[in-house]
């Protein structure tokens, strides 16, 4: 049993463990040091190495799909037999909601895969005497635990971040929001808009919980006059090569730090299908001797990166699609570290990045007054030192790993047990290796 005395809480994720969700493998990793038991259902498949080590530091046993698919539809439909029997009102209620929502979904048969993969979440569920399902990102994850909710009666919460909120349809997310214990999310911004498409919803039950950060892993690097003494400053950005990264605002303003004598060189740390078009960028700007691409690389060889840097900037913005960051936990860990931050001013980064206090910002898409910044950064030195100390103060009292996951754990606590639900039952004895007949992709 769990430190409260009652049964484990069920994490649902699309990928685990995954490269770029640190925040959710720090989350998981606290708190299962405040003595909750947890269990891990991966949607898909792990991604290939290299891991981030601190995966290793997990408890948790993981569920998810097997690399052959092809003989685990019998598992799939027995946990959904056993669902059937054991709850048979809840579970064809369930089944008479995803045939209601077949008429106006645009993506009927993710639909149906989020409502198999729920069976076999819900039958995992009461084998292993879950006592609530807690989901991260309000679009496939979510549907699976709402529809496993409604076959079990156990109690789903979800966290909701960036992408999974602007790109979803309001009224799938309305109907999450209503049938969720509550859900949290990671920047008041978030907030104030998921409580503005549901307005009948009580306010209440949506919580901001900030993406936390450890401070006892970053250790706060020398200070930025010490650094940047003879030698070319040392600017670094780190983030996937996608449209709302605004990694072409970052070269932009790279050229005119070029133009007007700046000496540094440019890191950009991530991958993504702009790989080409942006280094074609840097071709055409004349930036081939300062910009260099790394890759992706584990948590362990970014600290590297962070203690080296006499500047950390970012430029997210809103792209085409709608599609933006919340506040990227990258901005936190260069903070943590003791960089001086450059930001533009999307989303929920001015939560964190607060201007002449914590970093400076600038508004998006602008790369003249992003250049600006950065050149003001690289040559006040007592600026930037000043920033950077205020910025870790600023961590350490609204940003810490353990005070944030705390208060997600209390709203786990306080969510009812469905004790009776969540009991083990004999009836399903068996059903956990049917946890791995997971298929198919995750639903937008």
């Amino acid at each position: 049993m769990s430190a409260s005395g009652r049964g484990p809480v069920i994490y649902v994720l699309k990928r685990f463990p995954r490269l770029t969700e640190t925040f959710i493998l720090n989350e998981i990793r606290a708190m299962e040091r405040l003595g909750e038991r947890l269990i891990i259902f991966s949607l898909l498949p792990p991604e290939p190495p290299p891991h981030h080590p601190m995966v290793a530091e997990v408890c948790a046993p993981v569920h998810s799909p097997p690399p052959h698919l092809g003989g685990q539809v019998c598992r799939v439909l027995g946990a959904h037999a056993r669902m059937l029997a054991f709850a048979p009102l809840r579970y064809l209620r369930a089944l008479g909601l995803a045939l209601r929502r077949t008429l106006t979904s645009r993506h009927p048969m993710s639909l149906w895969r989020q409502f198999a993969r729920a069976g076999v979440l819900a039958a995992l569920c009461r084998r292993a005497g879950v006592r609530h399902i807690h989901a991260h990102f309000a679009n496939a994850p979510t549907s699976v635990a709402h529809f496993a909710h409604r076959m079990s009666g156990i109690p789903f919460s979800f966290t909701a971040h960036a992408k999974d909120i602007y790109l979803s349809r309001p009224a799938i997310l309305r109907r999450h929001l209503h049938a969720a214990e509550f859900v949290a999310t990671c920047t008041a911004y978030n907030a104030e808009h998921l409580r503005r498409i549901a307005p009948g919803l009580d306010p209440r039950r949506v919580h901001l919980v900030y993406h936390g950060i450890d401070l006892q892993n970053f250790a706060a690097a020398e200070s930025p006059a010490a650094r940047t003494g003879g030698r070319r400053a040392r600017i670094l950005s780190v983030g996937r090569l996608v449209p709302k990264k605004g990694h072409e605002d970052v070269l932009a303003a790279c050229a005119r730090l070029l133009e007007q004598g700046v000496d540094f060189d440019c890191e950009i740390v991530g991958d993504g299908p702009l790989r080409a078009a942006l280094m074609a960028e840097v071709l055409r700007l004349g930036l081939t001797e300062r910009v260099r691409f790394s890759g992706s690389m584990t948590h362990r060889d970014l600290l590297g990166r962070y203690r080296q840097a006499d500047l950390f900037v970012l430029a997210p913005r809103i792209a085409e699609d709608g599609d933006r960051d919340g506040i990227p936990n990258v901005i936190a860990e260069a903070m943590a570290v003791g960089v001086p931050v450059v930001a533009s001013d999307v989303s929920g980064i001015p939560e964190l990045v607060r201007h002449g206090q914590t970093g400076l910002l600038v508004p998006s898409r602008d790369s003249a007054a992003l250049a600006v910044a950065m050149s003001r950064m690289l040559t006040d030195a007592s600026l930037a030192a000043n920033l950077a100390e205020s910025a870790r103060s600023v961590l350490a009292r609204e940003f810490d790993l353990w005070q944030t996951t705390r208060a997600l754990h209390v709203l786990m606590d306080c969510a009812p047990c469905c004790a009776d639900a969540a009991s083990s039952d004999g009836v399903l004895a068996g059903d956990l290796p049917g946890a791995a007949a997971i298929a198919g992709e995750g639903a937008p």
